[in-house]
């Protein structure tokens, strides 16, 4: 999972690499090494994923272009602003990152979030404010911080 860009396209990933390898295990030499083997196919998996999805997001990109869109300069750098988020989200402790994906960026509710991390309603809001401003911090820290502050959100 920590090599796809989520849970599904881990799902996806290893489904694929099964495939692959009910079909190549024929051409494995030594038996010892299925498990790299296998790592490999996985890894070589979810980067085609992740290039499949970076083409498809530059022929959407492309596509806005053409239709009056935003500029190439403009692209890049909300590109690099996506980028530095993510770097910034990634840098987080675990169980920051935990809720901060699940309730601002899969936009799922409160009780949802706190029910499927095993956490009160109370300390769920409590380490997603902690994950907001420590990513607020980091970005800050940056000396680039966005524009706009991460949505704070009363939803519960």
């Amino acid at each position: 999972m920590s090599l796809c860009a989520s849970p599904q396209d881990a799902e996806d990933a290893a489904q694929e690499a099964l495939i692959i390898l009910y079909r190549k295990i024929g051409t494995l030499r030594a038996t010892g090494a299925l498990a790299s083997w296998m790592f490999r196919i996985v890894r070589n998996e979810c980067l085609r994923q992740v290039r499949l999805l970076v083409s498809r997001n530059d022929e959407a990109s492309a596509e806005a272009e053409a239709d009056g869109g935003p500029s190439a300069e403009d692209t890049v750098l909300h590109r690099l602003e996506a980028e530095r988020v993510a770097a910034a989200v990634s840098a987080l402790p675990r169980d920051l990152r935990q809720v901060l994906i699940m309730r601002d960026v899969q936009g799922l509710p409160g009780r949802t979030v706190a029910h499927a991390l095993g956490l009160s309603g109370a300390a769920m809001k409590s380490r997603l404010h902690r994950a907001r401003a420590a990513l607020r911090l980091s970005l800050a820290a940056t000396g680039q911080a966005i524009d706009r502050p991460v949505a704070e959100d009363s939803r519960g």
